[in-house]
C-alpha cells in the first residue's frame, strides 16, 4: 500500500507552480477547486515535464472568455512548439463562480471532469510518466490542489451496518425502488429517492451517499467532498462523525465505539452556510484528522479509533446535494 499520499496545496498564489510527488501514474487524479475571476479573459492549467518556463507541457487546459466567444483550448507543447489545438466550444466554468476541475490519468488519455461532470478526453502526446509539475496561471483563484493516488484494492470485509447517529432519524426501507445486485461480500443496497423538494444530485450522488474507502485510511490519505447546502438545512452529516448542525450553529465531532457514542467536541466555528456551495477535505494524519472547509482549516479531531486501515466506509447524509466525492 502506498502511504506517501501527497499533501494538498491550499490557497496557493497565482501564478502557481507545484511539484507532483512521484509523478503521474495510471489511475492518479488531480482535483483543483477555485473561482474564475469575474472579468477573466482566460486562465490555464498545465501538466508539465519540469518546473522551468521552457519545460514541455503534456496537457494545456485553457478556458478562454474573449470577444463574446467562450471555449476551452487543449494542447501540448514539445521543444518550444505548440501542437494542433483541440477546442471545445462551451464553458464549463462561469465567470465569477466557484469550480472543480478533476484530471484523471488513464493509460491512453487524460479524463477531464468539470464540476463533477465529464468534459472531454485528451489523448497523450507526451508520456504521462514524464510529468512531474502542475502550473496554474491567468485570471483565477485557487482554494486547493488535491492529489489522489491510484486506489489500493484489498479484499473487502462484509459491509457493516452504521449505528444510528444523534439527530438523524433512521432510514426506513424504501418501497418501490429496485435493489442493486449485491457485490461479493456485501448485502444488496437499495436505491434511495431524492430528498423531498430537491432534485437528484448530479452524477448519481444521491443523499444518503455511501462508498468504500479502498484500502481504508492511512496517514496522508485525503477525502474530498463538494456540494451545496440546502437552503432550509437543519443538519448534515459526514460519516467519520463530522456533523454540521445549522439548527444549533455548531459543528459536532464525535466517534462511535462498542455501540455507544463518545464525548462530543463542539468548539470552533461554523464554516458552512445555508444555500451555499461547500468543499470539505479530510486529511488523515498519524494522530488526528485535519478538516478543511473551502480551503481553510476548520477543525482537528484526534484519532479515537486507531486501527485506521479498518475505517473503510464513507457516508454522507443530511440536508445537502453532492457534486463531487473523491476518496
Amino acid at each position: 500500500m502506498a502511504f506517501n499520499q501527497q499533501q494538498p496545496f491550499y490557497n496557493p498564489k497565482i501564478p502557481f507552480t507545484g511539484s507532483i510527488q512521484g509523478g503521474l501514474q495510471n489511475g492518479k487524479s488531480i482535483i483543483l477547486s477555485g473561482r474564475v475571476l469575474p472579468r477573466a479573459d482566460r486562465f490555464h492549467v498545465n501538466l508539465q515535464c519540469g518546473s522551468h518556463s521552457a519545460s514541455d507541457i503534456a496537457l494545456h487546459f485553457n478556458p478562454r472568455y474573449e470577444g463574446g466567444s467562450v471555449y476551452v483550448v487543449h494542447n501540448t507543447c514539445q521543444k518550444g512548439r505548440w501542437g494542433s489545438e483541440e477546442r471545445k466550444y462551451e464553458s464549463p466554468f462561469a465567470l465569477g463562480h466557484p469550480f472543480t476541475l478533476q484530471i484523471l490519468v488513464t493509460q491512453d488519455t487524460y479524463k477531464i471532469s468539470t464540476n463533477g461532470r465529464h468534459f472531454m478526453d485528451y489523448r497523450h502526446r507526451i508520456s504521462y510518466t514524464q510529468v512531474d509539475t502542475i502550473s496554474v496561471g491567468g485570471m483565477v483563484e485557487l482554494n486547493s490542489v488535491v492529489f489522489q493516488n491510484p486506489p489500493f484494492l484489498p479484499p473487502q470485509p462484509g459491509f457493516p451496518a452504521f449505528p444510528q447517529q444523534p439527530g438523524f432519524p433512521a432510514l426506513p426501507p424504501q418501497p418501490g425502488f429496485p435493489a442493486f445486485p449485491p457485490q461479493p461480500g456485501f448485502p444488496a443496497q437499495h436505491a434511495i429517492p431524492p430528498v423531498c423538494g430537491f432534485p437528484p444530485s448530479p452524477v448519481g450522488y444521491t443523499i444518503p451517499y455511501k462508498t468504500i474507502i479502498n484500502g481504508g485510511l492511512y496517514p496522508g490519505k485525503n477525502i474530498l467532498i463538494q456540494g451545496i447546502i440546502n437552503p432550509n438545512a437543519k443538519r448534515t452529516g459526514i460519516a467519520l462523525h463530522y456533523n454540521p448542525r445549522f439548527d444549533e450553529n455548531v459543528v459536532v465531532r464525535n466517534s462511535h465505539k462498542m455501540e455507544k457514542w463518545d464525548t462530543e467536541e463542539r468548539f470552533g466555528g461554523m464554516p458552512f452556510q445555508r444555500g451555499q456551495p461547500f468543499q470539505v477535505t479530510i486529511t488523515c494524519n498519524p494522530h488526528h484528522y485535519n478538516v478543511f472547509v473551502n480551503g481553510q482549516q476548520a477543525h482537528t479531531f484526534n484519532h479515537r479509533y486507531t486501527n485506521l486501515h479498518e475505517i473503510d466506509i464513507l457516508e454522507v447524509c443530511g440536508d445537502a446535494q453532492l457534486t463531487l466525492v473523491q476518496v
